[in-house]
């Protein structure tokens, strides 16, 4: 047996658990670029953004100064349910590679909700009851972030509709199911109940939504019923500074034991769990301090990253949400209807985009069935059954652990297993049978979605 240098498992104590958030933006030289009205092309304001968002998470979102703000103490009891979570060094899988590498997992999967969303839930849920709202709107793509919400709203008493991306609400009832169990309401999207949803359904009756499509059918329900504020699972600055818990308490326990990685991977649909994981380490790498690889991973049937652009677009497919720059497909772009529910939104968050733009990371898209060869690798050896979106990180973990078995590098590599896939098992059966495909979009198909960003002065792409 190979000797253990560090447990299996590493949980800190509670007294070490993060006090407060760590907003990297603070540590940017080259700040992301302000959403903008998409009538007057000039920044949002507090006052303007406090129509469809939280008062207290539009400072949060506009905040680019303070490194650190505290979390409320209602929340951080709320987190001691389920946090510090553990991380773990995947003896066996390094085993099974026969590589020198050393691969490290943060395992967000361990309370109901089944994943990281529930960060961020918690605290976006809290400044809502704290505003004395009566509800919340969202969408949802996988189920996760709806799932989680729906858990923080019935622990804090407030209503909550999800509106879901129909392909994954037809192909995970019973993620949908638990969300009603807490009392969410939950409607496929697009759908007819909202008139942003009729004019998506007449245009393209055949299909399987998007991300995009979900969050106009929520801002619209937000921004038309009394008493209600829209709430995001990813893409936005607030989401990213709620998630970095997860990146302050990997870093203490690998600091904890004296460990440092060389490689840092998370899989990349919107940012929330890959800028969660990276903060407090791209921190160091921004003031200078210590130097590290990041790696997003994306699908290759959602490649927003690797073949996107660069420029201020639409955040949602119906055109009624602020303009942010970002790297996208367009928002008219529709993924197909792969299994990585949570990874098919067209954009990137703002924060990462910037940060990938200025080199401080690169990226990679990978292949559907190569994402679940290496999910069962991992679940065969590991234990856990992953999620389809963390099996995207499982999957070049793996490959740079192999990278390394042919240099002989003893690096180390860390990456972010976002949740459990216990709800994707119509996933895992398309695999299993040998039906699972891999559908990547042509140039032409791209320039379709290119071609609806807007055009304005400076938004040259």
């Amino acid at each position: 047996m190979k000797k253990q240098e560090i447990p299996y498992k590493v949980y800190l104590e509670e007294q070490e658990m993060p006090r407060q958030w760590y907003n990297v933006r603070a540590d940017m030289k080259n700040k992301p670029a302000p959403l903008l009205n998409p009538g007057t092309l000039q920044p949002m304001t507090a006052e303007e953004l406090g129509g469809v968002f939280c008062e207290e998470l539009v400072q949060q979102e506009l905040d680019n100064e303070h490194p650190y703000i505290d979390i409320p103490e209602e929340v951080f009891d709320f987190y001691r349910m389920y946090r510090p979570s553990p991380l773990v060094r995947a003896y066996c899988l390094e085993e099974k590679l026969q590589t020198p590498a050393k691969i490290y997992y943060k395992f967000e999967g361990n309370n109901t909700s089944g994943s990281h969303k529930l960060n961020s839930a918690i605290a976006q849920a809290y400044y809502a009851k704290k505003q004395g709202l009566k509800g919340v709107t969202t969408e949802t793509g996988a189920g996760q972030w709806g799932t989680a919400l729906s858990m923080a709203c019935a622990y804090l008493g407030l209503d909550c509709k999800v509106y879901m991306v129909k392909c994954s609400y037809e192909q995970k009832p019973f993620r949908r199911e638990v969300m009603r169990t807490y009392g969410a309401s939950v409607t496929p999207s697009p759908s007819p109940t909202t008139k942003i949803g009729q004019k998506i359904l007449s245009e393209h009756p055949q299909t399987s939504g998007s991300l995009g499509c979900a969050i106009s059918e929520a801002v619209e329900v937000a921004t038309s019923t009394e008493g209600y504020r829209y709430v995001l699972g990813s893409v936005l600055n607030q989401v990213l500074l709620h998630q970095s818990v997860i990146g302050l308490e990997t870093k203490a326990a690998l600091d904890k034991y004296g460990v440092q990685p060389d490689i840092i991977i998370g899989c990349a649909g919107g940012g929330s769990n890959l800028g969660g994981l990276i903060s407090p380490f791209m921190g160091e790498k921004l003031r200078g301090e210590k130097d590290y690889e990041f790696i997003a991973v994306e699908p290759a049937s959602c490649p927003s990253f690797t073949r996107g652009k660069f420029a201020y677009d639409f955040c949602d497919t119906g055109m009624v949400c602020p303009l942010a720059k970002m790297y996208t497909l367009g928002s008219g772009f529709i993924p197909s209807a792969d299994h990585a529910g949570g990874l098919r939104y067209h954009g990137m968050s703002s924060t990462l985009s910037q940060l990938y733009h200025d080199g401080y990371m690169k990226a990679v898209s990978v292949k559907q069935t190569s994402v679940f060869e290496a999910a069962e690798s991992f679940a065969r050896v590991e234990g856990i059954l992953p999620a389809p979106e963390s099996s995207h990180a499982i999957r070049v973990a793996i490959d740079e652990a192999l990278k390394c078995k042919e240099t002989g590098e003893e690096k180390t590599i860390l990456f972010g297993l976002t949740g459990t896939g216990y709800f994707d098992m119509y996933a895992y059966e398309k695999f299993n049978d040998g039906k699972m495909g891999n559908y990547i979009p042509t140039d032409a198909e791209l320039q379709m979605g290119f071609a609806g960003i807007p055009k304005f002065p400076g938004n040259e792409f």
